[in-house]
């Protein structure tokens, strides 16, 4: 019974000892981070923000192709 305590205890403090071992970043860079890649990174489902999107750009825009140009639709 202690083998399997003591087992598990060597078992959990590996498990923390690689936990603390992980690279870690700090929260006002990973902030900033963010906010840089939200500002850089146009977002066209938000076209108030961004401004109208040319079709050939949008990758949301239905295209021409597809099942030989038809339009599909499921219901």
């Amino acid at each position: 019974m202690q083998e399997t305590k003591y087992r598990r205890l060597v078992e959990l403090n590996q498990r923390l000892r690689e936990d603390l071992d992980r690279p870690r970043v700090r929260v006002s860079e990973a902030s900033t981070s963010l906010i840089r890649y939200c500002k850089n990174t146009r977002d066209f489902l938000v076209p108030s923000v961004w401004g109208p999107v040319d079709k050939r750009d949008d990758p949301y825009a239905p295209s021409g192709g597809g099942c030989g140009g038809c339009t599909c639709i499921i219901m």
